[in-house]
């Protein structure tokens, strides 16, 4: 009896299996192992993407997709007037949702009037901006023509502070760090870099040094302030300049709290954290007061759902200092490796991400950057890999759905087999894993990236000034009603 019992269960078993297999063999990906070897050390994997896609991936609706397609493509997008102006209606296409950065635009107009005035960025990426690639080309654009010096807020510890050329930074290797990507519950909530640091002082010295890097405008670091969370602790820090040593207090009152090292310009310092291990420390921030200022908050496996995890009230304590005026999220790197070409799933995730912006960032402008071209051998040829549209269609939905301004920065590099181009051109701009861009790549892209919003705020200008003239009165700052576009939510 037992031993056909037993042969019974192993028969069910493999029969399973066999069918399982079956059924799971029409989504697998058409390839699953890398063609290039890649080096995985540092290399992370949000916690998020991956629930995602266990629980909605494989519930692909091809027919919906289909219907989808069809609806969007060809039908006009129209905005409706925000303070007297009003952009040219856009197709799906080529959206780019200039109506969207309106209030951004409107700020560089008041700097461009005043250059007392400052405008800030928050740009949230992957791999693609570690080491501040791309971003800060983006950055010395803008202080380029606005002003502006300095690289913005700076985390404690980065894994590319080793390779980062606009800011150098060692520290102490005792330091707890908590990531928005793999801790869902953190000590005390994380910061608007999406981290949050603890000095582990106990035994050792915990500490952090600057020093100003090489890249234009950011020769000084000006204005170093720390911030940090609250605690029911007080604690201590020494900062460092040149032969000087300057003790302070940190007083965690508040959800967030600022202390300032210099009201001036520095090369470098080190600040030396004493008996403040139960204090949540966030990082540095460093900028002259005025032009515009450009923050890297990048890392390494993002996905951009953790920053829904956000915590609104903490946030908005961040922004009552640093005043951002746009938001952008470059991601889509990690998001094309599962096999799949349905990102609904991905689509209803960033949208709760934008919404968590939109509610700890009252009134910020919105921009969201697709993933760039990217390459996989197919019958022994390089090719465009097949989820790359896909994606990128999907994140122009949920820009759109969102109110969002978009950079397609797939077709901004050139489109299909662009990524083969870029690898193989003398001199390169990708690097052989046909996926990330080289110091050379990355500069390009930050140019174009800073050109089409450029060529918005101009188009901007022009608008405005014709308001102007006309003596329209603006109309209230409102959201764009969900039908204010010729596309539904339905259809999208």
């Amino acid at each position: 009896m037992n031993t056909k019992s037993y042969f019974f269960q192993s028969f069910a078993i493999v029969a399973l299996a066999l069918v399982a297999f079956i059924g799971f063999k029409q989504i697998l990906p058409d390839k699953i192992f890398s063609e290039t070897k890649l080096d995985s050390k540092n290399i992370l994997i949000d916690s998020m993407l991956l629930e995602s896609v266990a629980e909605d991936s494989l519930s692909v609706d091809k027919d919906s997709i289909a219907k989808s397609e069809r609806a969007l493509n060809g039908q006009k997008i129209v905005f409706d007037e925000t303070e007297g102006i009003e952009f040219p209606a856009e197709t799906f296409e080529n959206y780019k949702g200039y109506q969207y950065l309106i209030s951004f635009y409107e700020k560089l107009y008041q700097l461009e009037k005043n250059p007392q005035n400052k405008v800030r960025i928050a740009y949230y990426g992957d791999s693609m901006t570690d080491g501040d690639l791309i971003v800060q080309d983006v950055r010395t654009n803008y202080q380029e023509r606005f002003g502006g010096n300095g690289v913005g807020f700076v985390s404690i510890t980065s894994e590319s502070a080793a390779s980062r050329g606009s800011v150098k930074s060692t520290y102490s290797k005792n330091w707890k760090t908590q990531s928005y990507l793999n801790v869902k519950r953190p000590t005390s909530p994380f910061g608007v870099n999406g981290h949050v640091f603890f000095a582990n002082d106990k035994s050792n010295s915990t500490w952090v040094q600057y020093e100003a890097g090489l890249n234009k405008y950011s020769t000084s670091l000006d204005n170093a302030t720390l911030f940090y969370g609250r605690s029911s602790k007080t604690g201590k820090v020494n900062f460092i300049i040149g032969k000087d040593t300057i003790k302070k207090s940190l007083s965690p009152n508040g959800l967030v709290n600022t202390l300032k090292v210099s009201s001036g310009s520095l090369k470098a310092f080190k600040a030396n954290f004493v008996q403040a291990d139960s204090i949540p420390i966030y990082g540095f921030n460093f900028d002259n007061g005025s032009g515009v200022h450009v923050d890297n908050f990048s890392q390494r496996g993002n996905s951009g759902l953790p920053i829904s995890m956000f915590n609104a009230d903490v946030m908005r304590a961040f922004n009552n200092s640093l005043k951002y005026d746009l938001i952008i999220l470059h991601y889509g790197t990690n998001v094309l490796n599962y096999g799949t070409k349905n990102y609904s799933w991905y689509e209803k995730g960033m949208t709760k991400t934008v919404n968590k912006i939109k509610e700890s960032f009252p009134g910020v402008s919105i921009l969201i950057v697709s993933t760039a071209d990217k390459s996989t051998k197919y019958d022994l040829e390089m090719k465009t890999d097949s989820a790359v549209v896909p994606l990128m269609k999907a994140q122009k939905h949920y820009a759109l759905e969102a109110q969002a301004g978009f950079v397609n920065l797939y077709t901004l590099m050139g489109g299909d087999g662009s990524m083969i181009k870029w690898v193989d051109e003398t001199p390169a701009k990708a690097n052989k894993d046909y996926t990330h861009f080289n110091q050379r790549g990355a500069k390009a892209i930050g140019n174009l990236l800073y050109g089409q919003l450029n060529k918005g705020y101009e188009e901007y200008k022009v608008l405005r000034e014709k308001r102007d003239a006309e003596g329209t009165k603006p109309k209230p700052v409102r959201k764009a009603r969900p039908d204010s576009v010729s596309v539904t939510k339905d259809s999208v």
